[in-house]
Parts: structure tokens; C-alpha cells; sequence
């Protein structure tokens, strides 16, 4: 079954997706919903399979909970080709997870949507994907944590305001979206 869908699809996507695509997911969801932007999904992913089915890091829930962001719901999971199709706008949270997105790409159109999550901070916008990342906090201490969560901060009003004209687009064509069921 397919249907037509006027929403505009994000995804975050780490390594394990239990530190920063997670944060990024939920700091994202929170903003849409401070803007109004009901059109816009975002969700997230992992590179790998190594945490699937875990909860999100401790410590990065500490830090979603003290600016009052729910993380208990979340459940790690690995990336899955079909994505590339069902997503408008594909954030890598470091190099290593842009190259690997960028190497799996069936075709031109979904290279198009794979973009470095810090290409939205103006503080290094424009500049090479390798100045864009966005370290691993896992082997670190809360002040990753807190590094990672500034630096997604600093992207996120870029993110709003690009989902913000894509969903204004008059010319913006309806998704198609397969139903399992």
C-alpha cells in the first residue's frame, strides 16, 4: 500500500545511535514543536547494530532531562537502506558517519539529502565536512556530553528554519510512503 505524505523526514545518525544521533533526534522533535512545524518527523539511527535495542546513554539522557526532554522511550537501531527513499534530509553527526552514508547512497538523489548536522552552524557552515563533526562523547566524562550537546544546539536553528521553507515550498513534491501492512 502507498500513500502521499506532506510531512518532511528527518534522520540523526551516529554509530551506535545512543549519544548523539539520539540527542540530536529529541532536541530536534522539541524544537519542531517549539516552532510549530507539525509537518516535520525526525527520527534516528546507528551505522551499526553494536547497541540495537539499547536505551539511550545515561549520560546523555542526564543532559536531555536537565533541559526537560524525555528520553525514556528511546531504543537504539541500525540504519536501513530504504531510508535513503523515505527521508528528506539524512544529518551525520561526524565525518566517519557522512562518509559512510555518502559510500552507501543508491543514487544522485538520496547523495543530495546526506548533509553533516553542524552544516546548519553558522560557525562552520560552509566549511569542510572533517571541521563539522561532532566527537564521540561515549569515552568521555559529562563534559562531552555537554560538548555534544552545544554543538547540536548551535545547529538547530539552521535545521528549523531549512525545514521551515522546505515545508513553505509550493513546488514541494508529496512523498511517497509504503505501508507494511
Amino acid at each position: 500500500m502507498t500513500s502521499m505524505s506532506s510531512q518532511y523526514r528527518i534522520i540523526a545518525v551516529c554509530t551506535g545511535n545512543i549519544c548523539r544521533s539520539p540527542m540530536a533526534e529529541l532536541m530536534l522533535a522539541e524544537a519542531f514543536r517549539a516552532e510549530r512545524l507539525t509537518g516535520a518527523v525526525v527520527d534516528s539511527a546507528g551505522t551499526t547494530a553494536y547497541e540495537a535495542g539499547r536505551p539511550i546513554d545515561p549520560r546523555a539522557a542526564r543532559k536531555l532531562t536537565a533541559h526537560n526532554i524525555p528520553s525514556d522511550r528511546h531504543a537504539a537501531r541500525e540504519w536501513r537502506p530504504e531510508w535513503f527513499l523515505s527521508r528528506e534530509l539524512i544529518l551525520a553527526l561526524d565525518v566517519d558517519h557522512y562518509g559512510w552514508l555518502r559510500q552507501a547512497a543508491p543514487d544522485r538523489d538520496s547523495l543530495s539529502k546526506i548533509r553533516m548536522l553542524r552544516s546548519f552552524d553558522p560557525a562552520v557552515a560552509g566549511k569542510d565536512p572533517l571541521d563539522q563533526g561532532i566527537e564521540d562523547p561515549w569515552y568521555g566524562g559529562h563534559a562531552d556530553f555537554d560538548t555534544a550537546w552545544a554543538l547540536i544546539r548551535s545547529s538547530i536553528p539552521g535545521i528549523v528554519e531549512h525545514v521551515r521553507t522546505q515545508l513553505q515550498r509550493p513546488d514541494r513534491p508529496e512523498q511517497r510512503v509504503r505501508s507494511i501492512s
